[in-house]
């Protein structure tokens, strides 16, 4: 029952960013959003069926039902990509732990034959499972960092060079913070996870805000802009792409565009001296993090 409340939960903060049409409405709101009839007539349900899926009650709507809704709240792909994940594990019985994630001996070889490109390979709840030389040097030495400590979200949120080297920490704060919350929904009830927000609630006020607002994301590219303490400014594309053969694994590359500064400025970076260290992370051969 506590996902099925989790799903009713992410349907309220999808309904409260809702701006009502002006021309319409003539009464003063108290709360921010639409109203749950207002919802409802629009997803063609009935107000008390509404309520129910609100409310988080053991109910089974069919796809074109939550499909109906996820129009109506005006949902992108990956928010509505995560209501399906929402609903698919409310009220199920507790599961075992997911096991312990490894990174195949292949991957490790590609994040190193990369050379000068900053590559990090991410499980699940944000955990770095992986990161080449050139990704420690950019972003973090995340293997000098103890193993509990290996979450880009945690990093991002809670070391004070992360503030400093994101020229738009906000935004690439909240992207992660949207990131974690997309792993709720597909592994409800993780002990790790579990630790992993009650942490950042209690470290972060921004953290307890943006977790607040339920909000989505599985951003696939896009640009950072970065201000390095070493190499000063850069403005990197990103790749984000998932690992088939490897669930809940993806793979970041960074990479800057052809006679750009930005490139001058990794290639400057990459002959800056680091302890030497494989690309894996974990102390075990097989790469795992979390166990």
């Amino acid at each position: 029952m506590g996902q099925s409340v989790e799903f009713g939960k992410f349907l309220s903060a999808m309904r409260a960013r809702l701006q009502p049409d002006p021309e319409t409405t003539h009464t003063t709101r108290r709360v921010p959003g639409l109203r749950r009839e207002e919802v409802a007539r629009l997803a063609d349900v009935s107000t008390d069926y509404y309520t129910r899926l609100e409310q988080g009650r053991n109910i089974h709507p069919s796809r074109s039902v939550l499909h109906s809704v996820g129009r109506a709240l005006q949902l992108n792909e990956a928010e509505s990509a995560h209501m399906f994940d929402l609903l698919e594990h409310c009220g199920g019985q507790p599961t075992d732990p997911p096991a312990a994630q490894r990174v195949r001996a292949s991957m490790r070889q590609l994040l190193e034959a990369v050379g000068d490109v900053p590559a990090v390979v991410l499980g699940r709840r944000t955990d770095v499972l992986a990161a080449n030389r050139m990704a420690r040097l950019l972003l973090a030495d995340f293997a000098a960092m103890p193993r509990e400590q290996r979450n880009f979200t945690r990093w991002i949120m809670l070391d004070p060079g992360a503030r400093v080297l994101f020229r738009d920490w906000h935004g690439a704060a909240a992207d992660s913070v949207a990131e974690l919350r997309a792993d709720v929904g597909k592994h409800p009830g993780d002990p790790a996870t579990t630790a992993l927000v009650g942490e950042l609630a209690v470290n972060s006020e921004d953290f307890r805000q943006w977790w607040a607002r339920h909000r989505v994301a599985r951003k696939s590219s896009g640009t950072l802009k970065l201000r390095h303490a070493l190499v000063g400014e850069l403005e990197l594309d990103f790749e984000h792409l998932l690992l088939p053969d490897d669930p809940d694994q993806s793979l970041r590359l960074y990479t800057a565009r052809n006679g750009s500064p930005s490139l001058d400025a990794l290639k400057l970076l990459s002959t800056w001296s680091q302890p030497p260290g494989p690309a894996h992370l974990a102390n075990s051969p097989e790469g795992s993090t979390r166990e």
